[in-house]
């Protein structure tokens, strides 16, 4: 069987176009890493980039890669067409059984629907519904991605959601949905957990922007700082814009709290291993890949109970649940952990169970592998 499969290079994402290694979302690197492992299906990997770079030919055995230059008129003022060109000649070349674009936060949807073969779409974040919360102008960057996702989903053969809330965000406009998860990188599975030496680590990983409440966080655990000796850290890119000045003026205010910008990821799977707890307070989520990693690393979870998170997290039985709307119920979950910790390594290991059961590559790959043998047999 071959796959072609269309994501985003982070090196455009992040213009590190000096690298000579291509690397890509959480989600993407897991299911590949998944995919690598099964024989039977050969995997065509194509990225576009605005500046030529030098890259592998193959990503593992049976992973091929191909970086395609696309100059700048041709991404998003002019409707991703480059992209949708020079993806299309690839394709021609490679002639695969199925493609599978991953996300419609870029070029990958909208280079992947001209196919005129077996088709499939995964998303990631839904644009309309982050655009809705932000309250986009029109023509800014997340409407017209929200007018492209709603013009790709229907010219698909279906749509993999990560999540019943984005199965519930495509109903009517997607031709089928299958419901599955994101792949977790097998590095978190192997994670030694060990306590932290001073004070309580409570750990945020999230860009900082409203619509990931970082600032609400830190209001909320105010009173709380006064009881109890912790460190709130945070890690994720912080933008100029009004609401990173006012997490940065709060955070330089409080010694409690730290700000470690962009992590890799191998730094995040050190900060798991020491960290007490996981915290994302976020006003809306798909599947959000940090709590399927804490939950691998045996991570205590504490979330918002908003989008797909409700599919992740059972309350009180695989982490617990929040309102971002009630900020008292942030600090109130961090003191049943810390008037429990036996019951609170009882929800880490159940996550890690479960986490083992649906969110490991090698499952998640396989899955994705009957879901393209349904599609390629329908046509």
């Amino acid at each position: 069987m071959k796959i072609a499969f269309l994501t985003t290079d982070n090196r455009q994402a992040d213009r590190r176009y000096s690298l000579t290694q291509p690397y890509f979302g959480t989600a993407p690197t897991a299911l590949l890493h998944g995919l690598g492992s099964i024989s039977q299906a050969e995997i065509h990997v194509i990225s576009c980039t605005q500046h030529p770079m030098s890259s592998p030919p193959r990503l593992s055995e049976n992973i091929w890669f191909h970086s395609l230059h696309v100059p700048s008129w041709g991404w998003l003022k002019s409707g991703y067409a480059g992209c949708v060109r020079a993806v299309h000649g690839k394709l021609r070349q490679i002639r695969p059984d199925l493609v599978h674009s991953q996300g419609t936060e870029r070029d990958c949807a909208i280079s992947g629907v001209f196919f005129s073969g077996p088709k499939l779409l995964t998303i990631h974040g839904n644009c309309r519904a982050i655009a809705k919360l932000r309250g986009s102008r029109p023509f800014s960057y997340w409407w017209l991605q929200g007018r492209l996702e709603q013009f790709c989903l229907p010219r698909f053969d279906g749509v993999i959601c990560i999540s019943r809330y984005t199965e519930d965000w495509v109903l009517g406009l997607a031709k089928r949905t299958w419901h599955l998860p994101n792949a977790v990188d097998a590095e978190f599975f192997r994670i030694v957990r060990t306590a932290p030496h001073d004070a309580a680590s409570l750990l945020v990983v999230a860009n900082v922007d409203h619509r990931k409440n970082q600032v609400g966080l830190i209001r909320a655990l105010d009173p709380l700082s006064q009881q109890h000796r912790f460190q709130l850290r945070f890690f994720g890119k912080c933008g100029d814009d009004a609401y990173g000045r006012e997490f940065q003026s709060l955070v330089q205010a409080r010694p409690w709290c730290f700000w470690g910008g962009m992590a890799d990821r191998e730094k995040i799977r050190g900060e798991f291993a020491r960290a007490s707890v996981l915290i994302l307070p976020t006003w809306e989520d798909n599947c959000p890949m940090v709590v399927l990693e804490a939950q691998a690393a045996g991570v205590p979870v504490i979330a918002s109970r908003v989008g797909g998170i409700p599919d992740l997290i059972e309350d009180g039985i695989t982490g617990i649940l929040t309102d971002p709307s009630r900020p008292e119920t942030m600090p109130k979950a961090l003191e049943r952990i810390w008037q429990n910790p036996a019951w609170a390594e009882k929800l880490a290991e159940a996550g890690r169970r479960q986490a083992h059961a649906r969110f490991h590559p090698k499952i998640i790959a396989e899955k994705h592998l009957d879901i393209y043998r349904e599609v390629i047999a329908s046509r």
